[in-house]
């Protein structure tokens, strides 16, 4: 009996033994997600500029377009484009650090939106640049308000929806480049069309020989080649305005904001179809840097920061900001996924903007150079809806096609004859008037009533869209 007492003793020791040697060897770190990984400081810098090189054409451009369609001075140019590099720089923090539940915390930047810019334009060229100021911060404000909606909302904004209000967006800013080349009149002088003509075969020339990082800043590449061509042979002037050190941007440049709701339709529209947009962009993010696309968490935090930092924007003069798939291409090429690059490519943007000899050297660009580098932006944007528009049914065995078509013919109505609508009140004008908000609201309306006669592709279409309602709920 002793034997086996001691024999049961010496086993119980060695398990508690091994038990306490177990216990104290250590455990295995857990793999960190390649979103969520640091990246030292000496290859952060360059890959934070890489994004930065990557979207910066899109502040630049949209801020001269908006200062050369509103016939902004130089100097309200440049602040204008401070506080967009600025809100870009901001909108990237929040979007890949997170705060609440604001920001995806994926690797985004943000940037103005060139739709959203363009209903900015026609808003304040028809009723005032306050009340554009006004339109947009009543569609942040609408965008906040249908998050807890969400997965309702966005099945009104399918691929055929979102092609046409794309497209007729397009067009219509198509139009507004123009005149940034022929001035209000119509009528271009020879110079000024060549010079336009020089920056967008500078640009096309970028984008087919440069490859990687450096295509992508193709636009702004285009708009430095059309200025160094404008003051080496005369076609065109470049006047920075003088200025040094740092500077924050004006506040209200526009003046206090004017609230109209009947005007500020074309942007309350638009700010939920980009529920959409958000929606696709954050699957195809997530999906890039390996995470499991969770819509219903992730993309109302999205929208979140994209709302807010759209009402701060509104304050100093900007359209919508919206988050950008500019940076994931990048993603994909570097195979870098962490989202503190492209937090440091805020922080890059930040110092961008609140340099005051870059943002003044920036704004005395030509008039034309700018023209032509939209033309090439938004004829992109016209191009986007047609491959929107492809992914939908227009097979003609469903109610696609003819959708499309009244939809489009709604939208153009307007751009090919002004005067349609010239008899009606004003309110009906302003909807009327508006072709991204008639092809819109006609699109909307007759998927709605046409739904009983879909065709298969369509119904796949509505599944697809629902498969946020089966994501986890936000944390």
């Amino acid at each position: 009996m002793t034997t086996i007492r001691d024999t049961d003793s010496a086993s119980a020791s060695a398990s508690a033994s091994a038990s306490a040697s177990a216990s104290a060897s250590p455990r295995p770190a857990k793999a960190v997600e390649p979103v969520q990984a640091r990246v030292p400081l000496r290859r952060l810098a360059p890959l934070a500029a890489q994004h930065v090189l990557a979207m910066i054409a899109a502040p630049v451009s949209t801020v001269f377009l908006v200062a050369g369609t509103l016939k902004m001075p130089p100097g309200a140019t440049a602040s204008l484009l401070s506080a967009v590099l600025l809100l870009c720089g901001a909108g990237a923090l929040l979007q890949s650090l997170g705060v609440w539940r604001i920001g995806g915390r994926l690797p985004f930047v943000m940037l103005p939106g060139g739709a959203a810019t363009a209903l900015f334009l026609q808003i304040a060229q028809e009723h005032g640049a306050p009340t554009a100021t006004g339109a947009v911060l009543l569609a942040a404000a609408l965008l906040l308000s249908v998050l807890p909606l969400y997965a309702r909302v966005v099945r009104l904004f399918p691929p055929l929806v979102m092609g046409v209000t794309v497209l007729l967006i397009g067009i219509a800013m198509i139009r507004v480049a123009a005149r940034l080349i022929t001035g209000p009149d119509g009528t271009g002088e020879p110079r000024a069309v060549l010079l336009a003509a020089l920056t967008v075969a500078a640009t096309v020339a970028a984008y087919v020989f440069l490859r990687g990082v450096w295509r992508q800043t193709s636009v702004l590449i285009g708009m430095a080649t059309g200025t160094v061509v404008a003051v080496t042979t005369g076609l065109g002037t470049f006047g920075p305005e003088a200025g040094s050190g740092f500077a924050l941007p004006d506040l209200l440049p526009f003046g206090s904001p004017r609230f109209d709701l009947v005007a500020a339709l074309p942007l309350l529209v638009f700010s939920l179809t980009t529920l959409a947009e958000i929606t696709g962009q954050t699957v195809l993010n997530s999906e890039t840097v390996g995470r499991t696309p969770a819509p219903e968490r992730d993309v109302p935090r999205v929208a979140r920061a994209d709302a807010l930092v759209s009402m701060v924007g509104g304050l100093f003069g900007t359209s919508l900001m919206v988050t950008s798939a500019e940076n994931i291409g990048i993603g994909r090429l570097t195979g870098v996924r962490s989202r503190f690059v492209t937090a440091g490519a805020g922080v890059l943007l930040i110092g961008l903007g609140l340099a005051t000899p870059v943002s003044r050297a920036l704004a005395g660009i030509p008039e034309a150079v700018v023209g032509g580098s939209s033309l090439v932006v938004y004829a992109v944007i016209a191009v986007m809806g047609v491959e929107m528009l492809r992914r939908a049914d227009l097979s003609g065995t469903g109610p696609g096609s003819l959708t499309a078509a009244l939809a489009l013919t709604a939208g153009l109505l307007p751009l090919l004859t002004p005067d349609l609508y010239a008899g009606f009140p004003s309110w009906a004008r302003t909807i009327l008037g508006s072709g991204v908000v008639a092809g819109t609201l006609t699109a909307v309306l007759l998927t709605a009533l046409l739904r009983p006669f879909r065709g298969p592709r369509e119904q796949d279409e509505d599944a697809d869209m629902g498969k946020g309602d089966r994501c986890p709920p936000e944390e």
